[in-house]
């Protein structure tokens, strides 16, 4: 049998290890990728720390894959051999719960996630579900797509449902791995973009993403500047913090809405009649399926969204981990095969 290299967590809290195995045949419903890229993003230490009990271990991680068809299995006819495609964090749903009935896919009561419910994209080929696979346009580099299939999809389909109309101001909270992305599509989405960060170390990076306007918040009151700017349409909030999207509440305008796409340990706290005056919003959003990907693959693709990355070859996972676990990274790690 023919082998490939994988990157595994062997058990829960342990090292990366690289082995070997069999490439592995697809079943029914499912197609084999060969991987390209992957990107290593915060949401990979669910299986590096065993922060679900029914994780089954070894697990390969990896749930921002960028590669093409290599093989295809029984009973799939949207897909072919050698095309390109990616994977993001929604692995699949059942078509029967009744979120699934309801065409609500992404909160499927079954749903998997790549990389914590199978084999993710640390790896050169890894099989997936139909369902999950995104199809990829021309024009993208497979090492740039791959982190826009989690932190590129999580910001356009948060955008894209947050309710704001060209010309409306929608401030971004935190300029990281989602937070600068967040800035470049808003721009193209044709907001008043302000991009909202402590210090002025990233004014500068802000303003050459997009922002029209930058906001300190460690020298200033960031929800009274959006204020006298009238108020935010929606505030995207990136920062994992929830000390400092309560700050920000206040910030919103008129039927605004703050979209929370940044997990903190510390919780939200808000005051009733923050949310009841002026009708305003507090809501979380979720990635997307295999279409969201899609669109934002190709919004990206003829706008110039892209993210800024660093490459590490598959053999130094471990450093490519602990690189973007150390917050240091500008801004996306990314695995290459």
């Amino acid at each position: 049998m023919p082998k490939m290299k994988v990157a595994i967590v062997p058990k829960a809290g342990a090292d990366f290890e690289l082995i070997e195995r069999d490439i592995p045949t697809p079943g029914s419903g499912q197609v084999r990728i060969k991987v390209t890229a992957c990107g290593v993003c915060f949401s990979d230490h669910i299986v590096k720390d065993g922060l679900m009990p029914w994780i089954q271990y070894p697990r390969s991680p990896g749930h921002e894959i960028a590669g093409e068809i290599d093989e295809v299995g029984p009973h799939v006819t949207s897909l072919k051999k050698g095309q390109k495609v990616g994977v993001g964090w929604h692995g699949g749903h059942d078509f029967t719960c009744i979120q699934c009935r309801r065409g609500d896919f992404v909160n499927c009561a079954n749903e998997k996630w790549t990389g914590i419910h199978y084999d993710g994209g640390y790896a050169e080929y890894m099989i997936a579900p139909w369902e999950a696979v995104a199809a990829m346009p021309d024009g993208l580099d497979p090492v740039e797509a791959a982190p826009l299939l989690c932190a590129g999809i999580t910001t356009f389909n948060a955008l894209r449902h947050g309710g704001a109309m060209p010309g409306d101001l929608v401030a971004i909270l935190g300029i990281g791995g989602l937070g600068h992305l967040g800035i470049q599509f808003a721009n193209k989405f044709g907001y008043q973009v302000a991009g909202i960060s402590r210090g002025k170390d990233s004014e500068a990076l802000a303003k050459k993403l997009g922002a029209h306007l930058y906001i300190d918040s460690s020298a200033t009151n960031a929800a009274e500047e959006l204020k006298k700017l009238g108020g935010a349409r929606v505030i995207l909030s990136t920062a994992p913090s929830g000390k400092a999207m309560s700050s920000l509440l206040d910030g919103l305008g008129a039927n605004g809405r703050m979209l929370v796409i940044g997990v903190g340990p510390d919780p939200i706290e808000v005051q009733v009649g923050q949310l009841i005056f002026g009708n305003k919003e507090l809501k979380g959003w979720a990635s997307g399926i295999a279409p969201d990907s899609e669109d934002t693959l190709r919004f990206a693709a003829y706008t110039g969204v892209r993210p800024m990355i660093e490459k590490f070859p598959l053999e130094k996972v471990s450093d490519a981990y602990n690189r973007m676990a150390s917050g240091k990274a500008q801004f996306r790690v990314v695995l290459t095969m």
